[in-house]
């Protein structure tokens, strides 16, 4: 299914079954859809509703696509927020994954730079002066050695 016959779908009410959605979720997470595209399929969904088969086929895929940390602790953990919160408040998950790490826990953390805030995790560590481009390879070693790295 292409991510217009998707969107079609989903402007008529309709839902997507689970390898419809998996087909579109490749499609966006591959680079191939446009940043319309995009919005215009997930305000269309939203407004339709999604469906417990929708998101956990979405799940699956972002999960297959993710990049993989090589850690040698047993529980790693990730403090992804979900974005502006509304009340201006400031980077809570990105400075709960250095609290963990001096815990003794072990966090890889995904985030990205802001979008609907002040501060997006990404923006909050380059502002503190972290390498932000670091290998996947070098990012388990910073989890391991140090107990925190970012995707």
């Amino acid at each position: 299914m292409t991510i217009q016959q998707a969107l079609q779908t989903v402007l008529n009410k309709q839902n997507l079954c689970a390898n419809e959605m998996r087909s579109v979720m490749r499609f966006i997470m591959t680079g191939q859809a446009t940043d319309a595209q995009i919005a215009g399929f997930l305000i269309a969904l939203r407004c339709k509703g999604e469906t417990i088969d929708e998101i956990a086929a979405a799940v699956e895929v972002m999960r297959e696509l993710a990049s993989k940390v090589d850690v040698k602790g047993e529980h790693v953990i990730d403090t992804c927020g979900t974005g502006g919160d509304g009340a201006n408040t400031f980077n809570i998950s990105t400075t709960c994954a250095f609290v963990v790490a001096a815990a003794g826990g072990q966090v890889a953390k995904h985030g990205n730079r802001s979008v609907s805030s002040s501060c997006g995790s990404a923006d909050l560590l380059e502002a503190a002066g972290v390498n932000l481009d670091l290998t996947v390879e070098q990012v388990s070693r910073c989890v391991n050695y140090i107990g925190v790295g970012f995707l």
